[in-house]
């Protein structure tokens, strides 16, 4: 079958096109003839691992199919199903943290730039009715972020007024229509004015230049939650917008691992600091249903051709998209 693989020393001279050898589900898999697959910055850190004296393996965490095949035991799907793939391995029921053995699907396991994957069957769910194929792939790892992100960690309730710096990826894209589908105001953040604009046509309230003053912009009123993800470039600032008692959640650094935290000014103003990465199996299904309840379509920036996958790679390493990028293989 046709895949995008990692294998090299690293970067994206290590990103290949090629033919990998197919295998058929065992006890409790399935077989996912995908139809469509979504590209996180995840698979761009992936890329960056040396893997040159190791197999290559299959890129990719988010995907949408049709059961091909089913393997022993395995009664919540049957052949013919249409699927959405939970890329969270190893973490079925919601809880503070992941457990020891949770990983990602997509290195080290083969992942879902491919024609077709085998995958635990309890890692598939069936497809939203109201999403096309392209907007069902793109829909796990980062909508399941976003979920968590807002509801299990930050527990948003309608009315607050949510701060989601760095508007424009998939995970912030979500985070804003579900923040906005509960009855919550949303100021985003964008050194793009084409990104500002976009966010405005999705319901944000408030768009404000990165570049500016914050504090001029949101005339002194201050945020209940802020979902961060850039890091060092924000992080102080976005803590500048906290409303005292207010929740950060971060769930990425794209900017740099470090930042320094003015501490008396943390504690004095009682500020809750919460950490997220992607969500159980419980809270995936979670988001499906909210997704379905409140009739949410994701935001595709653009569709590449897998064989066209290094495009996708590129673009999304510009930081120009808005919203998510798709492959299909079909």
């Amino acid at each position: 079958m046709n895949a995008v693989v990692h294998h090299g020393p690293g970067g994206f001279d290590s990103l290949d096109f090629r033919q990998m050898e197919e295998r058929e589900p065992g006890p409790n898999e399935v077989k996912v003839r995908l139809r469509s697959a979504g590209l996180n910055h995840r698979d761009i850190w992936m890329l960056f691992r040396e893997r040159e004296h190791e197999d290559p393996v299959i890129l990719g965490s988010d995907g949408a199919g049709i059961v091909k095949a089913v393997g022993e035991n395995v009664t919540n799907v049957a052949e013919g199903d249409k699927v959405v793939i939970n890329p969270s391995l190893n973490w079925p029921r919601q809880s503070d943290a992941p457990p020891k053995n949770f990983e990602i699907l997509g290195v080290p396991t083969a992942g879902t730039f491919a024609e077709n994957i085998v995958i635990p069957a309890e890692n598939v769910e069936k497809k939203p009715a109201h999403l096309n194929w392209e907007e069902a792939g793109v829909l796990p790892l980062a909508a399941l972020t976003a979920y968590r992100a807002l509801f299990t960690r930050a527990k948003i309730q309608p009315g607050e007024h949510v701060l989601i710096p760095g508007i424009g990826s998939g995970v912030a894209t979500y985070a804003l229509q579900f923040a906005k589908a509960v009855g919550a105001k949303v100021t985003v953040t964008s050194r793009s004015k084409m990104k500002r604009n976009r966010a405005l046509e999705l319901g944000a309230d408030h768009a404000i230049d990165s570049h500016g003053d914050w504090e001029e912009a949101m005339k002194g009123e201050k945020a209940d939650v802020v979902i961060e993800s850039i890091g060092p470039a924000t992080f102080l600032k976005s803590l500048s917008q906290l409303r005292p008692g207010g929740r950060m959640v971060t769930y990425g650094a794209t900017t740099g691992d470090e930042v320094t935290l003015p501490l008396r000014e943390f504690f004095y103003g009682q500020f809750n600091l919460l950490g997220t990465t992607m969500g159980s199996a419980e809270e995936f299904r979670a988001m499906l249903d909210f997704v379905c309840k409140q009739k949410i379509h994701p935001v595709i920036d653009k569709v590449y051709p897998l064989a066209e996958a290094a495009k996708g790679f590129l673009r999304m390493e510009e930081g120009e998209q808005f919203g998510k990028i798709c492959f299909i293989t079909e």
